[in-house]
């Protein structure tokens, strides 16, 4: 390999100031698109065995950078879209086309919040070869291995070095004369994020929506998609399609017909009711357990979200618990584990009030029940979230005296995972949980009680979580995305 060759770059692009917030979202656009279209014309070199041994291609990320003199004051109640203090600030920024309303409604904050223009420009953070292609189109097949030559000695491949989640875990470090992060994510951790739903839902990270519904259970998925699609032909609720795994698309025009058979089951099966501005909802069926809540709320959160609720079921630990009673938590015991490393145990998490009262007041309009009443079937509480399904067949005495002492009221596998990685993430979320069992009391899950349960609370459970959803949809986004979400040094975009 001639290690004198000059690797190939597009023309630079120096940062320009911008004043508009369209303007500097079209000017992102437009240089994403010219550095991974020459990214792309390099690779069909490579492939044509036209792109000599030795020569290296390069583009970077587009970015977004702000310069602050002064210490702002901006209305306090406000908890994104200004930074506290003096300095540079920058991000890099894939995909923007996606991320349109996103980055335009952050821009417009910066600019209406400090009064100062944005800067766009070239970052000097390469594009992954891998990430520079369209949806549906990939870096591999027949031009993955060219002789006497790879991939590697051309082009630049992802970097687990750049690519990590230092920024939202407050961790982050930077030299001195480096920027100081403007976003929770850069580009690299975004793209990686994309590629991973794509994966794992079997449907495009573009058809995701702002509000999103979390379960393990199948029978949730099923009556989601009848009422979706019974939504749709009735043209109720503004929605426009349904989007089912494999991105087969429904209309109100196609309500009634099946779907087609998948060429593969997803691990997580996704469903996308879709409404203008991407305000509909996305229903995911996780599966069981704190592993998988972690990995694709770690993915779901790159798309910055409007919320994210959890329905699921749980063990009941009160006596007094009646099997299909809701538990609404407000608190929890972090024993799952998958977090620790990134949001310590010593952090508490908080109970939203935007999300708790939308989830009451939707549990009293979907049951037809309101004060005394409605305690009957519902209580707030703290939820213990553990990693062993089978916790039941341990010694008793230590685990029951943790819950005890807790003042838990009902323990399931996911819930807390998810809240904290909310917190975490800086992404609105709430619990609304199911009491299918009552271990503790003899009333275990067996297949004659779990069916009958199944069929006289999911549908009313699913409801309830839709139209808490509904309530969020409802509230100005400043006042969806809690104060409590944000630290004293944080981020300007949301």
């Amino acid at each position: 390999m001639d290690a004198t060759r000059p690797t190939r770059l597009p023309p630079l692009v120096p940062f320009a100031s911008y004043d508009d917030a369209d303007a500097a979202v079209d000017q992102l656009i437009s240089l994403y698109q010219r550095n991974t279209a020459f990214i792309r014309d390099a690779f069909r070199e490579y492939g044509a065995g036209t792109l000599e041994v030795g020569q290296r291609v390069r583009a970077c990320y587009p970015a977004i950078r702000i310069r602050i003199n002064t210490y702002p004051d901006v209305d306090s109640r406000l908890s994104y879209g200004h930074l506290v203090e003096p300095g540079v600030y920058m991000t890099t920024v894939t995909r923007p086309a996606l991320f349109h309303d996103y980055l335009r409604e952050q821009v417009r904050l910066l600019l209406r919040n400090h009064q100062v223009p944005v800067e766009i420009g070239e970052s000097d953070l390469p594009i992954p070869l891998h990430f520079a292609f369209p949806e549906g189109e990939y870096a591999q097949g027949e031009y993955s291995e060219v002789p006497g030559h790879t991939l590697r000695d051309h082009f630049d491949v992802p970097d687990l070095a750049v690519t990590d989640d230092a920024i939202v875990n407050g961790t982050w470090r930077g030299r001195s004369n480096q920027p100081r992060p403007l976003a929770p994510f850069t580009g690299p951790r975004i793209d990686y994020s994309l590629q991973r739903l794509q994966h794992y839902t079997s449907t495009s990270p573009s058809h995701f929506q702002d509000f999103v519904l979390f379960t393990n259970y199948q029978f949730y998925v099923d009556e989601f998609v009848k009422w979706a699609r019974d939504t749709l032909a009735s043209g109720g609720g503004g929605y426009t399609a349904l989007v089912e795994p494999g991105n087969h698309i429904v209309t109100q025009e196609t309500a009634a017909q099946p779907a087609p058979p998948l060429a593969f089951n997803p691990q997580m099966p996704t469903y996308h009711l879709k409404r203008e501005g991407h305000t509909g909802i996305t229903l995911i069926n996780i599966g069981v357990g704190p592993s998988n809540a972690k990995t694709i709320t770690d993915h779901v959160a790159v798309l910055r979200p409007s919320a994210w609720l959890m329905l699921g079921h749980c063990a009941g630990l009160r006596t007094t618990q009646r099997l299909g009673d809701y538990v609404l938590a407000h608190g929890y015991v972090r024993q799952d584990h998958v977090l620790d490393d990134d949001l310590p145990l010593w952090v508490p998490v908080p109970p939203l009030a935007e999300v708790q009262v939308a989830l009451e007041d939707a549990v009293a309009e979907v049951a037809g029940l309101s004060g005394w009443e409605l305690k009957k079937i519902m209580r707030t509480g703290t939820v213990a979230t553990i990693d062993n399904r089978n916790w039941e067949l341990r010694d008793q005495q230590e685990p029951v005296l943790r819950l005890s002492q807790s003042r838990a009221i009902a323990l399931d596998m996911e819930s807390a995972t998810i809240a904290a990685n909310g917190f975490r993430f800086r992404v609105p979320y709430g619990t609304l949980l199911c009491v299918s069992d009552k271990p503790l009391h003899g009333e275990l899950k067996l297949p004659g009680m779990a069916s009958a349960f199944y069929r006289t609370q999911v549908n009313q459970h699913l409801h309830i979580g839709i139209r808490a959803l509904e309530h969020l949809r409802e509230m100005p986004g400043e006042r969806l995305h809690s104060r409590k979400l944000r630290s004293f040094i944080e981020t300007a975009f949301k």
